[in-house]
């Protein structure tokens, strides 16, 4: 288990970038963060790793400080969103490094590099951007670690590859009980595969939970008025209110019946209820904060 406490973070003389971040990311599950530029993400994925040192709060991962503890980290394994390696590195030179340090599992690796069809023999400067993202995600997936963070999972991937990457993930918190946090501002990817979600803002965790459980607790109407309609006309508050000349989209928490009858009250022409994906809740979230307006 992550546990999260209190923690803050700035940059020397510039902006606090986390401030009294307190969040739990359970075992054996997918976690996706999630927030807008700039709202470190990166920032707090560097934190858990150890590989950042925090000015108040802490990090704990099965119960222990992350910070400069050997074995607490030798159970995570951080996927940066541009990685590191020097010049001349092949697939098969990064494997070896790595094997000195992780459980390293040389038949995943070699599935996984014949899967995206890479040579293990080429250095990796020769690489487009989402090949060397897949050389990463193989390593990723032979050293199976408790904890796996991956920061912008699925850039530079192409649909074929996203879908390997994240069929690689699900079972690898199946058959190895591994934990892993996502960041991602592909959403609708995350939502294939994350259980458990948080929403960054303003320095802090804002929104946290089950995913499936918290899309079922808001509602997404559509609806065509005659005259004209505002939020404060349909007495509940609104996480999003759209108009498109009669046409209006209504996102809000609480109970579908009771949001029905309620925009039923103002009388329209037509009213339906529309799914709601993951993206939408955190556009819902954001823009309930005064983004986007």
């Amino acid at each position: 288990m992550i546990e999260i406490s209190n923690l803050t973070k700035g940059y020397g003389d510039k902006k606090t970038v986390l401030q009294n971040v307190n969040l739990t990311v359970k075992k054996s599950c997918v976690f996706g963060l999630v927030g807008i530029n700039g709202a470190g993400k990166s920032t707090l994925l560097r934190l858990i790793a150890g590989v950042l040192h925090a000015e108040a709060g802490q990090v704990c991962v099965d119960g222990e400080n992350v910070w400069e503890n050997e074995r607490a980290k030798l159970k995570i394994f951080f996927l940066p969103d541009d990685p590191f390696f020097a010049a001349g590195v092949t697939a098969r030179s990064l494997a070896d490094m790595y094997r000195a340090v992780y459980d390293f599992d040389e038949a995943v690796f070699t599935e996984y590099l014949e899967k995206f069809k890479l040579s293990e023999k080429v250095p990796i400067r020769n690489f487009s951007k989402g090949m060397k993202r897949q050389v990463f995600v193989a390593l990723a997936l032979a050293i199976a670690p408790e904890y796996l963070l991956l920061d912008e999972a699925f850039d530079g991937l192409d649909p074929l590859a996203r879908l390997v990457f994240k069929r690689g993930l699900v079972e690898l918190v199946e058959r190895k009980g591994s934990t892993v946090v996502i960041s991602s501002h592909s959403l609708r990817e995350l939502e294939d595969v994350c259980d458990s979600y948080g929403i960054l803002d303003g320095g802090t965790i804002t929104c946290a939970g089950d995913l499936e459980r918290d899309l079922g607790r808001v509602h997404k109407f559509q609806a065509a008025f005659e005259k004209d309609v505002s939020p404060e006309m349909l007495g509940f508050a609104c996480m999003s209110f759209q108009k498109t000349g009669r046409v209006v989209q209504i996102l809000a928490r609480g109970d579908a019946e009771e949001i029905r009858r309620k925009i039923q009250a103002c009388e329209p022409l037509f009213v339906e209820e529309i799914a709601v994906d993951f993206e939408e809740l955190f556009i819902g979230e954001v823009q309930a904060r005064g983004y986007l307006e």
